[in-house]
């Protein structure tokens, strides 16, 4: 008998050896030439100059990337923070009173609706805020002119007062369907019964949700928490498609400065050591978070 097990657990095993030779080829592969890279001065050509820690010393007395990672923590609250909070209100609002209100039909339109921009391309959402927010035929500009709050109207994406805060807000806009799906389908495993128990209880609705919505769907809560907030980390395209870090670097983030000094300056090895950097702090930030949940998963068994 365990002679039999033996081989079929090694049949099995077969079938994981496309996935792990993918994971070899796409990304190990490429992260350990990334970071042998960045203790090299390369311009992406020709022979690569070993010069040990240079391009991290240098790294870390480089203002702009400093001032990158003070970009993230904004859009951090944006991607992560406040489409968590608001996606959990919006989640029971629509479990809560839309389905029992005007069927499971219309929550689960309303729940596509606020997802939509998760299916829309990067690209795509871009080019289209980016005709929203222009300053000359913007949507936004001329519904300010029309309603005679001309006052109101700025550059939103070309202004460095304004560029950030416009990309923040589309952001959450972006991200907000993510997490209503997520706690929505946490939702809909909660026994029906603690509610039934708790409006005998003469509990009210804030009270049902804090007591019991918000304490049962904690593992979708780490879940939503840990995959928004890397997003927020490693934000590149809608920073491309949209401002390309500008103006004068107001909205330039890591993974976009890293670009820059791989493709336009040509400094390989530098751009591979902000690849680095912000590759470890993923990877801690993730661990930190799967440590949390665990103990707050063996606190309420």
């Amino acid at each position: 008998m365990a002679g039999k097990r033996t081989s079929r657990g090694g049949g099995y095993a077969v079938y994981l050896i496309p996935g792990v030779v993918a994971s070899l080829a796409i990304i190990v592969v490429p992260l350990v030439m990334t970071v042998c890279t960045s203790f090299t001065k390369w311009n992406g050509v020709g022979e690569q100059k070993w010069i040990g820690f240079d391009n991290y010393t240098r790294l870390f007395h480089d203002e702009l990337f400093w001032q990158s990672f003070g970009h993230i923590i904004l859009l951090i609250l944006a991607m992560a923070v406040v489409p968590t909070l608001l996606g959990l209100l919006l989640a029971a609002v629509l479990f809560d009173y839309v389905a029992k209100h005007f069927g499971n039909r219309w929550a689960s339109l309303f729940r596509s609706g606020f997802y939509l921009p998760q299916v829309i391309p990067v690209a795509v959402t871009g080019i289209m805020w980016g005709w929203i927010l222009h300053p000359d035929y913007g949507a936004l500009n001329k519904i300010l002119d029309s309603i005679g709050l001309s006052g109101l109207a700025k550059n939103w994406l070309g202004d460095e007062n304004y560029a950030l805060y416009s990309v923040m807000f589309i952001m959450i806009w972006f991200q907000l369907g993510y997490p209503i799906v997520m706690f929505m389908s946490g939702l809909q495993r909660i026994d029906p019964a603690l509610y039934e128990a708790a409006d005998l209880d003469g509990a009210t609705w804030w009270q049902r949700f804090r007591k019991i919505t918000v304490y049962l769907i904690r593992p979708e809560f780490y879940v939503v928490l840990v995959t928004t907030t890397i997003a927020a980390l490693k934000i590149f395209g809608p920073i491309f498609v949209l401002t390309r870090g500008g103006p004068s670097n107001s909205t330039i983030v890591p993974s976009y400065f890293a670009y820059k000094n791989f493709f336009e300056k040509a400094q390989v090895g530098y751009g591979s050591a902000i690849s680095t950097v912000l590759t470890v702090l993923i990877v801690l930030l993730a661990i930190v978070f799967l440590r949390l949940q665990n103990r707050a998963e063996k606190a309420g068994a």
